[in-house]
């Protein structure tokens, strides 16, 4: 039991005991499903807020070695589902739990992240299995085959905000690109088959691309524009809120104006779940997702103005869509070279919501709308407040 290598599941036991848990243990009858395959690794994108730590915490809850978690899952839908696997695959695996946020706040500086993770990670893999690391590794990707060549040990690899990086260090291509070089060593060489057992990604963003190749293309993506089987874990169901506003008192209508919105193929209504649990506890509804970030970064994105974006952002305050092309954005915060790019950047963070057979964007919620408004009303352009107030008179909302 390691911080990085088999942790407990501490985690999940403490997201348990809030009492709000809204239970999608089944994205693990998926993983079960694609493990030792080639469907094997995952990445799955989200906007924050979106359970995406939560879904990490449960599959290392589930999977590692070093928890005894049988009690916290015999009683989700998980421990109840028929041909899932659960006996089998229950704490049977090393896993390998990193989340990149951590390690960009313990490194010195941010260029040195890599080199963080990999002794890290490194130094505690040589704890657990002495004698099988050679003194002179530095490559995470080589300590992992020694410990294969003497034990024949796979691991299941939880990656969570794996896109912090390109985030946090987005001007900094030197480091992405050795971070690149790091995944790619693990998930996309000839020896990956031979190390693991399976991989779950999530962050904000997908997979960075380069020009239109995937830097990753092994993994199997599911995002904010095609979550495919995963779409009922990407937030709470219309079912799902509908019974907590019923066990908790709250108006559901007033809950389906403020959170429902975003839309995906046979899944019509998903709500932002940390909006819902925030106006469940605090008893009333408000805008509590996009408190979690300033609507500066919002208005950046906005006062680009890119092919006439802000007029666009207008027309939709009033209720209206607008077609994008999505298929240029590269899957970074910098390479927005049109207005399509900053839209379906805006898809990714959750600000838009995308209909995939229409190709067409909207806000979602009373909730994103609000945080549009402020953002519109702090921009540059002076001819943007004058329609916004013309929109805002005439009584249009969403």
């Amino acid at each position: 039991m390691g911080f990085y290598l088999n942790p407990p599941a501490d985690g999940f036991e403490e997201i348990l005991k809030d009492g709000l848990y809204v239970d999608k243990s089944e994205l693990i009858a998926y993983t079960n499903q694609v493990l030792g395959t080639t469907k094997k690794l995952t990445c799955f994108s989200r906007p924050r807020r979106f359970g995406k730590s939560f879904a990490a915490k449960m599959l290392v809850a589930y999977y590692s070695k070093g928890a005894k978690s049988k009690v916290l899952f015999e009683n989700l839908k998980i421990g109840k589902h028929k041909n899932s696997g659960f006996e089998k695959h229950l704490n049977n695996y090393d896993v390998l739990s990193l989340d990149i946020t951590s390690f960009i706040s313990v490194a010195d500086h941010i260029g040195d992240t890599v080199n963080v993770i990999q002794k890290d990670v490194i130094d505690e893999l040589r704890d657990a299995f002495p004698d099988c690391i050679r003194e002179n590794t530095t490559s995470l990707f080589k300590a992992l085959l020694q410990i294969n060549a003497k034990t024949g040990k796979k691991f299941f690899i939880v990656i969570d905000e794996w896109d912090a990086l390109f985030r946090e260090a987005k001007n900094n291509t030197e480091v992405q690109q050795t971070y690149i070089q790091l995944l790619r060593s693990l998930f996309k060489s000839n020896q990956t088959s031979q190390i693991i057992i399976g991989a779950y990604m999530t962050g904000i963003l997908p997979i960075k691309k380069y020009g239109t190749q995937s830097a990753l293309t092994d993994f199997y993506e599911f995002t904010m524009l095609e979550p495919g089987p995963l779409a009922q874990f990407v937030g709470f169901t219309e079912e799902e809120v509908c019974n907590l506003c019923h066990e908790h008192h709250l108006d559901f209508e007033k809950a389906r104006r403020w959170y429902d919105g975003y839309r995906f193929d046979k899944i019509e209504h998903v709500y932002n779940p940390n909006s819902i649990i925030k106006a469940i506890f605090n008893g009333k509804f408000g805008n509590y997702w996009t408190q979690t970030e300033t609507y500066e970064s919002l208005k950046i994105y906005i006062d680009l103005n890119r092919d006439g974006l802000k007029d666009a952002i207008i027309d939709m305050l009033g209720g209206k869509r607008c077609k994008i092309d999505t298929g240029t954005f590269q899957n970074d915060m910098t390479s927005l070279e049109s207005r399509d790019d900053v839209f379906t950047l805006l898809v990714h963070l959750g600000y838009l919501a995308y209909d995939i057979e229409s190709k067409e964007v909207f806000i979602p919620n009373e909730e994103v709308r609000e945080e549009f408004i402020r953002a519109v009303k702090h921009g540059k352009r002076k001819s943007t407040h004058v329609k916004l107030k013309n929109i805002m008179n005439s009584g249009h909302n969403q």
